[in-house]
């Protein structure tokens, strides 16, 4: 399987931007993961709260830094080359990563990300979606933290792009083990199907929980990228 994960200037994905990510491939449960990173400087400042949450300053991002224009396009290539050779993409909370990109490529590149997956599609793995559905009685949230804690998953370095999307992977295969029952026939394929049904379904749970408590937060059904916006930033 292979892994995406990224580190940006905020929540919002039709105006913030991405400043890091990485791409975490594994051959096989076990083998020596192969990781690619990208560091962006975004032009624009960076909020100090998304430093307090994984460390990347203004002065690291204009020094180290890459401009996006090229990283994106290099990002979504090292995408459509996993999807090519048929690896299954892990994203905890695809929606949020992937919008993310698409926007950065419509941006930069006058481009986006389902142009690049109209032959070869993307077969996403969500663990957020995944376990919701296989375990969706449980309490208690369910960030990437507390899924690593729940299935007894190292997260050594927590908000940095290469070590959260290592750490996805490896849930994902822990849910594989303990609903192997209830997933074994599935081709990623299915999954990736399912799994927009899934959380569709949880979406409007959610939803419904916001209304009841007075709240008028919207939910995004879509999944695992939400619909372009014509007043995107």
């Amino acid at each position: 399987m292979a892994a995406f994960d990224t580190e940006t200037t905020g929540v919002d994905v039709e105006t913030d931007r991405i400043v890091s990510a990485a791409v975490v491939v594994q051959d096989a449960p076990g083998a020596r993961p192969r990781v690619t990173r990208w560091l962006v400087n975004p032009g624009v400042p960076m909020p100090a709260a998304a430093t307090a949450v994984h460390g990347l300053t203004d002065e690291r991002l204009q020094r180290d830094g890459r401009w996006p224009a090229p990283v994106m396009e290099e990002m979504v290539r090292e995408l459509a080359e996993q999807a090519a050779h048929g690896r299954p993409l892990v994203v905890m909370n695809a929606p949020f990563d992937l919008t993310l990109l698409d926007r950065e490529l419509r941006r930069h590149r006058a481009s986006s990300l389902d142009r690049w997956f109209e032959t070869t599609p993307l077969q996403v793995l969500d663990p957020r979606v995944l376990d919701k559905h296989l375990d969706r009685y449980r309490k208690g949230r369910r960030t990437l933290t507390d899924l690593c804690a729940h299935y007894e998953v190292t997260l050594e370095g927590a908000h940095d792009a290469g070590a959260d999307a290592l750490a996805a992977l490896e849930v994902v295969r822990a849910v594989g083990r303990r609903f192997a029952a209830r997933l074994a026939r599935l081709s990623p394929a299915e999954l990736h199907t399912l799994q927009a049904v899934w959380h569709a379904a949880q979406a409007r749970g959610l939803q419904a929980w916001f209304a009841r408590s007075g709240s008028e937060e919207a939910v995004d059904p879509a999944w695992p990228l939400r619909p372009d916006l014509p007043a995107a930033a």
